[in-house]
């Protein structure tokens, strides 16, 4: 009679064991229920507006259902060993549109931010199969992404506001974009005001330079420079210095005729310089001087006005599709 009694006792406590061990296992193969999902990233995001995933995250939060929430990843390398020039610029301009949604009227759990980097998920980036970076997607509550669901970074660049207009395209979320003050502009000015009145009062006895028509002439030319070659439009739209071309490469010229980019903006600048140079040179050789100067003017200020025309019609070339036209 005891040993039965040992033996139920065993079995029952073996049946119990089990029980845990399965309950247990379901739970693990089920992950977080829908409730837990909402309330770990509602916390996580009062924390960080722009979440960090490695594989385990990336897989429970984004990829695994239930979910009633939208994702915007960023899939990213951020280490310098991988030389990805674009993707600290590419970091900054998706932290101002996770801090601008996140610190606005409109934000709930409907939509999170969150970035995978290289070297803390190499498996997601196996898992969608991606072999670049900066890539930003969009993972809808219902359903897997689309193509849409992907930017076009190539085309559109990584601004802030490029992506706060993707997110409004894919999510119906409208996030008005709001950068920290920079005050790097007005100290520039300040600057620049305090050495010209320091320089105008220590020549304020001889101040005959202001009325040289040259120096008038070539502050014009400047002006003209810095217009033409896209400074106000860089001061509008805040474009990046440089971004990841196609073939993976670092582009220096935008793609696109809607779209420039800051370094290109410098080209454009030189070789309008260099043109301008040219056409001087050869205006300069047809004045009355020495002969064989002169000539040197004319083939200097030629070469200088074929070259870099040149160049220039290349860089409209590439983006303009379909030039020249006929």
């Amino acid at each position: 009679m005891r040993l039965l009694h040992k033996t139920l006792i065993g079995a029952l406590l073996s049946l119990l064991i089990l029980a845990v061990y399965t309950s247990a296992q379901a739970k693990a193969k089920t992950g977080l229920s829908l409730s837990e999902k909402v309330q770990n990233l509602v916390e996580m995001n009062a924390k960080k507006p722009l979440l960090r995933f490695n594989g385990p995250k990336f897989r429970e939060y984004v990829k695994s259902a239930p979910r009633n929430y939208s994702m915007v990843v960023m899939l990213t390398a951020l280490a310098p060993s991988r030389q990805c020039q674009i993707c600290r610029h590419a970091h900054d301009e998706f932290q101002i549109v996770a801090n601008s949604y996140r610190f606005s009227s409109i934000y709930s759990n409907r939509l999170f931010f969150a970035m995978v980097d290289f070297d803390e998920g190499s498996e997601v980036f196996q898992l969608l199969r991606l072999n670049t970076a900066p890539v930003f997607m969009h993972f809808p509550a219902k359903g897997k992404p689309k193509g849409a669901d992907t930017m076009d970074i190539h085309r559109v660049g990584v601004a802030a506001d490029t992506i706060a207009k993707f997110v409004a395209e894919r999510t119906d979320i409208t996030i008005r974009i709001f950068r920290p003050p920079n005050y790097s502009g007005t100290v520039a000015m300040i600057t620049l005001v305090a050495l010209v009145g320091s320089f105008l009062y220590i020549r304020r006895n001889n101040l005959e330079f202001l009325y040289k028509k040259s120096l008038w002439g070539a502050l014009a030319v400047l002006f003209c420079f810095a217009m033409i070659s896209g400074q106000m439009w860089n001061h509008i739209r805040g474009p990046p210095l440089v971004h990841k071309s196609q073939n993976g490469g670092v582009a220096y010229i935008h793609g696109s005729s809607q779209g420039q980019l800051v370094v290109e903006t410098y080209i454009v600048m030189f070789l309008n310089a260099m043109i301008v140079l040219g056409i001087i040179l050869l205006i300069e050789s047809g004045t009355p001087k020495a002969h064989n100067r002169n000539r040197l003017m004319a083939m200097t200020g030629l070469t200088l006005l074929t070259v870099f025309f040149s160049f220039l019609l290349s860089v409209f070339r590439s983006k303009a599709q379909g030039y020249p036209y006929r």
